[in-house]
């Protein structure tokens, strides 16, 4: 125990035990190379600490996306924080957007969603039915807007003006939505695509790692078979020598 509990990393000089020590021999080949450049004196029996694992983790991730896409933009900077922190970025983009939205927006987006809505053409056609009626049969002695409707037709044209641009103001919130949806979705599936790489670069580092230990295994037995074919050689010599003596 008092072996595990000296160990040291070979960047920072950080003592301590297994648990926050890692065996540079079991870091992949690329991150391996990585290192080597900034730390020419590192050696794969030694330690690293998992602060320094993940930074030159995150470097390598850099550099992929780098070679791949050229200078890296805010969202997947953020995308190689989270690699190198282990954060979710998975989260509900319509709750976090509406709650940033102020009273005026709600409103605006009640009435957009109101106004393309069977209740407000049904309530629009039955409003317009009963004004025509009421001016056209109810009201002959005094109608207060006579055929052919010139203040409904003055309240229709209001009515149009003003939902409008409030039909206009929830669209483009409805496309600023989209945006930020659009922007999640993509940090998603880089992370995804990232981690899914990783995955195949450590599962084919541990495949490399057993087969060296398996070749090492089969050298050991046949180090052990040479030695027991040998030693089985003497004694029948041994035994052949006797049985002449005798």
């Amino acid at each position: 125990m008092e072996h595990e509990v000296n160990r040291t990393c070979q960047i920072c000089g950080k003592k301590g035990s297994q648990s926050e020590l890692l065996r540079a021999s079991m870091l992949r080949p690329v991150v391996v190379d990585l290192i080597k450049k900034k730390i020419p004196n590192w050696s794969d029996n030694g330690f690293i600490c998992l602060e320094d694992m993940n930074r030159f983790r995150s470097e390598y991730v850099f550099s992929i996306i780098e070679a791949e896409k050229g200078e890296l933009s805010e969202l997947e900077k953020e995308v190689v924080e989270s690699l190198m922190t282990h954060e979710i970025l998975s989260s509900h983009v319509d709750q976090e957007y509406e709650a940033q939205l102020s009273f005026g927006q709600r409103l605006s987006d009640t009435i957009a969603r109101f106004g393309g809505s069977w209740i407000f053409i049904i309530i629009f056609i039955a409003v317009m039915a009963i004004w025509m009626t009421a001016n056209s049969y109810l009201l002959l002695s005094k109608p207060f807007d006579p055929y052919p409707y010139i203040l409904l037709n003055l309240v229709l044209s209001c009515l149009a003006a003003i939902q409008a641009p409030i039909i206009m103001m929830s669209q483009n919130r409805t496309e600023a939505k989209d945006r930020l949806r659009a922007a999640h979705d993509y940090q998603v599936n880089l992370k995804a695509e990232l981690e899914i790489r990783q995955l195949h670069q450590k599962i084919d580092h541990l495949l490399s790692r057993q087969w060296e230990r398996l070749v090492e295994i089969q050298e050991i037995q046949l180090e052990l078979l040479s030695e027991m074919h040998s030693q089985n050689s003497q004694k029948r010599q041994y035994d052949h020598v006797s049985r002449k003596g005798q």
